[in-house]
């Protein structure tokens, strides 16, 4: 069996009619790259609630992951607001029947996997095979083609309620709750900075320069006009902790540091132009550019730098709940997270462009919704 993609998304679903009732699931591992269903399956699992055939659900889209995209990092997307938001660790598990099937699935959920939710309408292919598995319908494990992409109709015949799109469409409409707002500010200006040089976390770390000092000077000002900011966290590599210093100063907190947001790792390409790698590593950068599973000779590859960049974001989410935080960090990491929330392909990172100390707003809401406030804002321009 080949190794398969290094990034999944497992699309699973599940319901009775009845609530109790006659249930079923269905679960799919979708390549994100290419939109193909990797593998499926539809099962009729008795009678059970709605919650459980949910869970039955994600448990068999996490094990479909596991044996057939073994390496892979994991998005597990699901219409159910209950579901992710457990997994997450956002809201507690209280009813006795969910805690053995949430305990088998964060066994089978590999370390940063993620958790969305979205509505119903972008979980059809999934509620469709739960629905041809309860109308006694053949699954194919491999389907010739995909099921209906998300967003595509599809018969509902499993009984869920009122639709999760009616009462609040992705990004828009009323929260219960405060949002968690990451403010994320890249560095100011280094020597490596001009020069257009790979400056990553295993390189000589260089510090701010003049122009890098008056960037962050200028951060600082603006975001101390806007107020509100209740914690500051910082990649600990020397010019994100130079930066951080003197907006925190100015914002009278202190500065934590985590690692989990440090700057990719280019390896033997950090202190080199792109053209200069163009040139000594043609071949190594064509793989690296064609897909973001390859690392640069001993360096990190952009899904690695994923993984932990979502482990320190769903830290940050469990420790400033409806909060503010600034993040202090590096191009990739930010690249990263604005894709993550705008569910593009991981490709998009090649066609970002991030100023120095440039601030990006992300919102992330307890009902598994996040939304972008702004993108690439230069203070310094202000």
């Amino acid at each position: 069996m080949s190794q398969g993609p290094s990034h999944v998304i497992v699309e699973a679903d599940g319901g009775s009619r009845g609530n109790p009732g006659p249930a079923s699931y269905g679960a799919l591992v979708r390549d994100p790259s290419t939109g193909e269903v990797i593998v499926q399956k539809g099962v009729t699992i008795g009678v059970a609630t709605n919650n459980v055939a949910e869970y039955s659900g994600l448990i068999a889209g996490l094990e479909l992951a596991r044996e057939y995209a073994p390496d892979a990092s994991i998005e597990v997307r699901m219409d159910s607001k209950l579901v992710i938001e457990q997994m997450a660790g956002r809201w507690k598990i209280k009813h006795p029947d969910m805690k053995p099937l949430a305990i088998k699935a964060q066994s089978l959920a590999p370390f940063g996997t993620e958790w969305t939710w979205v509505p119903r309408e972008q979980n059809s292919a999934a509620d469709a095979l739960a629905n041809m598995a309860l109308d006694g319908k053949p699954v194919p494990l491999r389907p010739s083609e995909a099921p209906a992409a998300p967003g595509a109709g599809a018969g509902a015949a499993v009984a869920k309620g009122p639709s999760d799109q009616q009462k609040a469409m992705q990004g828009w409409g009323a929260q219960t709750e405060p949002p968690t707002q990451l403010i994320f500010l890249r560095h100011g200006e280094t020597p490596h900075t001009v020069d257009k040089r790979f400056s990553g976390s295993g390189g000589d770390d260089p510090g701010l320069s003049p122009t890098g000092e008056a960037q962050a000077q200028a951060a600082a000002r603006y975001l101390s006009t806007i107020g509100g900011i209740d914690a500051v966290v910082s990649s600990p590599m020397r010019r994100t902790q130079q930066t951080a210093a003197v907006v925190a100063e100015s914002l009278g907190l202190d500065v934590k540091l985590e690692k989990g947001w440090v700057e990719c790792s280019f390896g033997d390409w950090d202190g080199h132009t792109f053209a200069e790698v163009q040139q000594k590593w043609p071949d190594a950068l064509n793989e690296w550019m064609a897909s973001t599973s390859v690392a640069p000779p001993g360096g990190e590859s952009f899904d690695t730098c994923a993984r932990r960049a979502r482990s320190a974001r769903d830290g940050l989410l469990a420790a400033y709940p409806g909060k503010t935080v600034l993040v202090v960090t590096h191009v990739t990491p930010i690249k990263l997270m604005v894709r993550s929330v705008l569910q593009a392909p991981m490709t998009s990172l090649f066609r970002m462009e991030l100023r120095p100390a440039s601030i990006t707003e992300i919102h992330w809401y307890a009902d598994g919704l996040a939304s972008m406030k702004s993108f690439n804002l230069q203070p310094s321009l202000l």
